[in-house]
């Protein structure tokens, strides 16, 4: 390892306050191609335990630094072929953990086009400002001598030689470390309207500060939106007396009072025209950056609850996409989540055939005997939800929940839905998928892009890219996490699963259909494009029931069969066991010896042997099981039906900065303001709720003009 590689796994350590051992074993993993879900899962002898976040977060930050180290190299060779490096700047350079402040170290000598300092410089007035700042000279007697042919007086001069200094205290690293650190202490940001008469969702902030230091991040990405569609206009308030003071007194001390007059008017000039404004805007860049931290931390959260959403197994669901003008589409779909039916009713305007459309719904619940009805929450749900809930009290046994349909339009229309129900129209496929996200969240969720499933705030105001990495991060471990059956997943959950790509995952699918259903996990390497390399990364993630190794239904990796056979030797068990029992939830009780001894003795980790013996006893354990199942709500409920005080159950459905949606059945979410969701104070409400979370709620609000919803959790849950 180079010293260079070693100081950056260093500084790696110091920013995650991870050990170093565990930072370097963890990169050396990373750098070999080992998928992030696959480290963590079947390295942990050699991670010392760390969690995928952990993993991903040292991941990103490795590059971070190795990025940050290649600027620091192009910015020294640059400024050494200046003729400018000193001992003292290669030190600072070489010595700055984030970029900014090697930008700030560099913007001095970076190359400038047709500034007031620039051109001055042309024409030679660089000493003339070195004699005013040390200010031992008559200036205008000093000025007397720079007179050329682009310097016509005295005065000129002396202007130039200001702008230079201008331009040099504007740039020194220093000064703007200080000038953003005390502008960030003290600023209000200001927001007024471009144009007062006109009417927007951004009223509130037509007359609107607030001080910088206090910014809630939803607030930050409100304020840009509204600036970017022109209604809203930006601006910092700050008095720079006491900073221009404190810079005064760091930088400039001129002997003569003719000369600090110069110097002082250059200084002012260099805050006003240049400083304060780049300061203005790396404080907006900065709040911005840290909005989008916060969004981004939001989207993770809540689509992590999302996609660990507890399937609904066992139960035929008729899925139910309203709509009004082209009628409301049903699919009804067996308890694998197989298409048995499509068709459309039409219970809502124009044609409000109530009671046919009830009839239709009678018919389909009886021919399939299905057990739940999944509305869509999208336009007409109301309506919808209102005649189903009828249904309910007059079908014993039939209840129905309200399914978020975020992205089921993207998904309906990508070549994915139609190569799958290529004689479906985009509405009937988004009725197949509401159905089916009741029953497999996961399953369902992952053929859409995750940007599109609109779980958060701002998503498209953050930037998309980033915003996609990290999504895309939050589905491979959730996906990871649960496994997959490798007999009946689908391409894009396949795709999901550690070290298998897109092609790879279709070539697994077109496998299956060629040769029939996997009995053994190391039928995988008999498909194209899959390795060694993918195989060791995606084998353990891979469920195979009923086939010839009962240890392929488990999460032990295929590496680790023979320690996993011994173990069950030891104890008196075998492999036929494990499959005609379920799994051997008396293992752990049933060691001949201690797990660190049995360890030793089969030559494995304690973690990897923990591990195994945690899927031997339980080898179909889904994490998702052990949470609460979807609300079902039997008859019916309208927002004419709610009054203050009411107690209803609901469902989280989002997560923000300033508070919780939850469905209590219509097509309104209510909001839980971010004071009303415990009796304590909440710092963020993440703290205490999280999508899918099932909560009691007392209505405080109803605003039917403009269809809202104002619920508070106080003494309730």
């Amino acid at each position: 390892m180079s010293d260079v590689e070693a100081k950056i796994l260093q500084i790696i350590a110091a920013q995650l306050k991870i050990p170093i051992t565990q930072v370097t074993e963890t990169v050396k993993l990373l750098d070999a191609g080992n998928t992030v879900p696959f480290i963590a899962r079947y390295r942990k002898e050699v991670t010392g335990g760390l969690d995928e976040e952990q993993i991903f977060a040292l991941q990103q930050e490795a590059g971070y630094q190795r990025n940050l180290y290649q600027r620091k190299e192009e910015v020294v060779r640059i400024i050494a072929e200046q003729g400018k490096l000193t001992p003292e700047l290669e030190k600072q350079i070489r010595e700055s953990t984030k970029l900014q402040q090697v930008e700030d170290l560099y913007r001095p000598y970076k190359p400038k086009r047709n500034t007031r300092g620039s051109k001055a410089r042309d024409a030679g007035l660089e000493p003339l400002a070195e004699i005013l700042v040390v200010g031992e000279v008559d200036p205008l007697a000093a000025a007397e001598q720079y007179i050329n042919e682009k310097i016509a007086t005295p005065k000129a001069a002396l202007q130039g030689a200001m702008d230079i200094v201008a331009e040099d205290f504007s740039d020194a690293a220093a000064n703007r470390i200080i000038a953003r650190r005390r502008t960030w202490d003290k600023a209000v940001l200001l927001v007024k309207a471009s144009d007062a008469k006109a009417q927007s969702v951004y009223e509130m902030y037509y007359e609107y500060s607030e001080p910088v230091a206090k910014l809630p991040s939803h607030r930050v990405l409100a304020i840009n939106r509204g600036e970017k569609e022109e209604f809203l206009k930006v601006s910092l308030d700050f008095d720079p007396q006491y900073l221009l003071q404190e810079l005064w007194r760091r930088n400039f001390n001129p002997r003569r009072q003719d000369a600090e007059e110069y110097v002082r008017k250059a200084m002012e000039d260099g805050y006003q025209r240049l400083l304060a404004p780049a300061v203005e805007r790396d404080i907006r860049r900065e709040l911005t950056d840290m909005a989008h931290a916060s969004a981004y931390k939001l989207f993770s959260s809540n689509l992590t609850s999302l996609l660990l959403q507890p399937p609904t197994r066992g139960k035929t669901v008729l899925g139910v996409d309203p709509a009004y003008r082209t009628g409301c589409k049903l699919a009804v779909v067996d308890p694998t989540g197989k298409l048995l039916e499509i068709d459309v009713i039409y219970p809502t305007p124009p044609r409000s055939q109530v009671e046919q459309s009830k009839k239709r719904l009678k018919e389909l619940i009886r021919q399939y005997k299905v057990n739940v009805i999944a509305i869509g929450n999208g336009t007409a749900s109301r309506e919808t939800t209102e005649l189903v809930g009828e249904l309910t009290q007059e079908i014993p046994g039939i209840a129905y929940t309200v399914v978020d349909e975020s992205g089921a339009s993207v998904y309906s229309a990508d070549p994915l839905a139609k190569e799958e129900f290529p004689d479906l129209d985009v509405s009937q496929r988004s009725a197949v998928s509401i159905a089916r996200r009741l029953q497999d969240p996961l399953s369902e969720l992952v053929k859409i892009p995750p940007q599109a499933i609109g779980v958060g705030q701002y998503q498209h105001d953050v930037d998309q890219k980033e915003l996609g990495r990290l999504l895309g991060e939050v589905v491979e471990t959730s996906v990871n996490r649960v496994g997959a059956d490798l007999n009946t997943a689908s391409a894009p959950l396949l795709s999901y699963i550690a070290g298998i790509k897109p092609a790879v995952a279709k070539s697994i699918v077109q496998w299956r259909q060629d040769n029939g259903v996997f009995s053994d996990r190391s039928q995988l390497l008999q498909v194209p494009r899959l390795g060694e390399a993918t195989f060791q990364q995606c084998a353990g993630f891979l469920r195979i029931r009923e086939g010839g190794n009962p240890l392929d239904n488990t999460t032990v990796h295929p590496e680790s069969y023979e320690v996993a056979e011994k173990l069950l030797g030891l104890c008196g068990y075998t492999a036929e066991d494990l499959a005609s029992r379920g799994g051997i939830p008396e293992l752990g009780r049933k060691l001949p010896e201690s797990v660190k001894a049995l360890a030793q003795k089969l030559g494995v980790g304690e973690p990897t042997l923990r591990d195994i013996i945690q899927a031997l006893e339980k080898p179909a354990l889904d994490p998702r099981d052990k949470l609460p199942q979807p609300l079902f709500r039997e008859g019916i409920l309208t927002l004419d039906d709610l009054k203050e005080g009411m107690i209803l159950k609901g469902t989280v459905r989002n997560v923000t900065d300033f508070g919780a949606f939850v469905d209590i059945g219509l097509k309104e979410a209510g909001l839980v303001h971010v004071s009303e969701l415990a009796d304590k104070f909440v710092k963020h409400p993440l703290d205490v709720v999280k999508v899918g979370e099932n909560i009691s709620v007392r209505v405080i609000g109803v605003d039917k003009r403009r269809q809202r919803i104002a619920l508070s959790c106080k003494s309730l849950n």
